[in-house]
């Protein structure tokens, strides 16, 4: 059976009292949130573990208890095995046993489900005497999770306190008030997904295996022959992406602005860099390693669209330079050129500023010499196509060069 990644993964954490809590949150739930619900109770090392079947007959979920290497499917209940400690990784379980200390379980699931699901963690905690899972809460809200505690209804108010106490509690509520709380957010999700999907914002989500980078000006982001271990989002500024020879010519392949990738080989198996990318302005970029990349493509199916889309409008991109670059005169080559680099049919204003960029530059990208370069330059400025004001401006008239070309 196909596994089907949740949306979410609900860790609920609960001791003395918590039975009816439990039942109250499953009562309240519907069957088809696309989370998952993980229940860490205080078991007796040595109890025949009897939650999981009076559980199920509080949801139409599935209700299992949880073992090493068993999946992680959405819609699901599981429950932790009595004398053990339960992680999670990658989308399976972990399962420790004997456990390692005495009443603490719930602190290391939430904390291994804090590093595994990033901002998609939920944390709750419900009836219990002492302070197990605060410590798990503060990591969930560390990496932008969610985190419930039960209100003055917990029969024993140890646990919830303690969270709250600590100040990373977001919500306190009643059991079948969290449920609603739940559909809310996983109705707020798909919604925004659906309408709404930025990458920037997921990417920043994704947990570990990512970091922000800071490249000035003319600095290498990554080099030609370095090893290719991980994916580059482009947050400010301009990149150029170049490729050399063995006798140390040097061409331009592309030029990429904020909302752009570099460095995807890598999820190909790529073992080193095929080329080079170097900061045109001041850039920011998001550094995303291979692991966590490929693991954000496999859990958001909207993401991976998005990213697939990206990739073919890039190949498109290169095709079209192939053929401009046989079949275009020198004229219209260097008119689409700086039309791409204006970003023209982006933005709305008919005129933009194009990065800082040389005009051997342009002789590499489209196959010519400087002087050619320089010559047309010269006559769009002329017809007043382009204009200097502090940098280059392209206006979209330029087009018409491309509309009706011209032999050089």
């Amino acid at each position: 059976m196909r596994t089907l990644h949740p949306n979410f993964i609900v860790g609920i954490g609960g001791s003395a009292g918590a039975l009816n809590a439990y039942k109250a949150l499953l009562d309240a739930l519907p069957s088809n949130t696309g989370m998952v619900f993980v229940i860490v109770s205080h078991i007796h090392p040595t109890a025949d573990n009897q939650l999981a079947q009076i559980l199920s007959s509080h949801t139409k979920m599935p209700v299992m208890v949880a073992s090493t290497a068993m999946p992680i499917r959405a819609n699901y209940v599981y429950v932790i095995p009595p004398n053990a400690d339960l992680l999670i990784e990658s989308f399976t379980f972990k399962v420790a046993s004997p456990r390692t200390r005495r009443n603490k379980q719930v602190d290391f699931f939430l904390i291994s489900l804090a590093e595994a699901m990033g901002a998609r963690a939920i944390g709750i905690i419900l009836s219990g005497y002492g302070g197990d899972g605060t410590e798990g809460c503060k990591h969930i809200k560390a990496k932008g999770g969610t985190t419930f505690a039960q209100d003055k209804s917990a029969k024993v108010d140890g646990m919830p306190l303690s969270a709250q106490a600590s100040g990373c509690v977001d919500f306190v509520l009643p059991p079948d008030k969290i449920s609603h709380a739940l559909q809310r957010l996983a109705g707020t999700i798909a919604t925004k997904k659906k309408l709404d999907f930025d990458p920037k914002s997921f990417l920043t989500i994704i947990g570990e295996g990512r970091r922000i980078v800071l490249a000035p000006n003319k600095q290498n982001i990554y080099a030609q022959g370095e090893a290719s271990d991980a994916v580059f989002y482009i947050q400010k500024g301009t990149v150029r992406l170049t490729v050399g020879s063995k006798d140390g010519k040097e061409a331009t392949i592309g030029i990429l602005n904020p909302g752009d990738f570099c460095g995807e080989g890598c999820l190909v198996g790529q073992p080193l860099r095929l080329g080079s990318a170097a900061a045109m302005t001041d850039c920011e970029l998001m550094r995303v390693d291979k692991k966590a990349m490929m693991l954000a493509l496999r859990r958001e199916h909207t993401f991976s669209a998005m990213f697939t889309a990206y990739l073919l409008g890039r190949n498109i991109r290169y095709e079209a330079d192939l053929v401009d670059q046989l079949f275009s005169s020198t004229e219209k080559r260097l008119a689409r050129i700086l039309l791409l680099l204006a970003h023209f049919g982006k933005e709305s204003t008919p005129e933009a500023a194009v990065a800082k960029i040389s005009q051997e530059t342009l002789s590499e990208m489209i196959g010519t010499t400087r002087s050619r370069v320089n010559f047309f330059m010269n006559k769009f400025r002329k017809l007043g196509l382009i204009h200097y004001n502090g940098g280059l401006v392209v206006h979209s008239a330029l087009l018409n060069v491309i509309l009706h070309d011209q032999p050089d």
